[in-house]
């Protein structure tokens, strides 16, 4: 298997994406998978590389990458350095990110031999599962797209971060990251970024109007992202296919670091259903 990790990308915000490439080079021309970490997630968070892994061996090209500012540092791609730059992250970046590395992908003369660039699927964690379906809908080099544990509104999410004539009269707003201990910046920059782009970030617009082939993945026991936003998801769309992992929490059983050489269990159930899903 051929793995590079920590390629740079040059992103249209002055930082720059880190990217991982995981495939196995027999010269054929494999279907190319993005997938997109969650909020306060990273490319190298617990069990993602086994991820990658499992794609490639099922005859993927798989990519995975870091948003520019999800906090992550070229130095340090793993947690979270740059506070500032997490600070100053927003949706409409991530959608920017997503799309640089599409075009990246699509123009790299070195994989072009190992890659089908004509069949282009997108793989979303959490927040980036409403990412990768308004990328899906607006970019019509997306084949098919899966929302893994996604959210539905980034509208209910955006309002509920804190009260917004403090959050307005403060510049910021803090999170706490329970596993890092660290408080995590939000600027009043989220918000404005938001409402000036409200129609494009709606989740539910872009669902009801995806014309390709659309998997919602969750699990029962998600205590982040609660199972109603799937059944939303699934609600607005017809033609997509929810599929209700038993047991399975906000991250499919990982954790992070992950030191076992092996998938969670509802991890792998979720890997299964999607390449199932891919092939098809």
């Amino acid at each position: 298997m051929i793995i590079t990790k920590n390629s740079i990308i040059s992103g249209k915000h002055e930082k720059p994406i880190l990217t991982d490439v995981f495939y196995n080079q027999d010269h054929g021309q494999k279907p190319v998978v993005i997938f997109c970490h969650g909020y306060k997630g990273f490319k190298d968070w617990g069990p993602w590389d086994l991820m990658a892994e499992a794609f490639a061996n099922a005859g993927f090209f798989f990519i995975k990458f870091n948003f520019s500012y999800n906090g992550g540092t070229v130095e340090q791609p793993i947690d979270f350095p740059d506070l500032e730059a997490f600070g100053n992250n927003n949706y409409i970046k991530e959608l920017d990110d997503l799309e640089s590395v599409i075009d990246w992908i699509s123009n790299h003369t070195k994989y072009q031999p190992e890659i089908n660039t004509g069949n282009i699927s997108l793989i979303g964690h959490s927040r980036a599962g409403g990412i990768v379906t308004i990328k899906a809908e607006e970019d019509n080099r997306i084949k098919k797209v899966i929302s893994l544990a996604g959210v539905c509104d980034f509208g209910k999410r955006t309002f509920t971060i804190g009260n917004l004539e403090e959050w307005k009269r403060d510049g910021v707003k803090y999170v706490l990251n329970g596993r890092t201990k660290q408080q995590m910046p939000h600027f009043y920059q989220f918000y404005e970024n938001f409402v000036a782009n409200e129609e494009r970030l709606t989740i539910k617009r872009a669902v009801s109007n995806l014309k390709i082939p659309y998997l919602i993945i969750h699990g029962d026991a998600d205590t982040s992202v609660l199972i109603d936003e799937a059944y939303n998801l699934n609600n607005w769309n017809s033609n997509s296919l929810l599929e209700i992992i038993e047991s399975a929490n906000h991250v499919f059983g990982g954790s992070h670091p992950w030191s076992k050489d092996n998938l969670p269990k509802a991890l792998k159930e979720a890997l299964i259903i999607s390449i199932q899903f891919l092939n098809n």
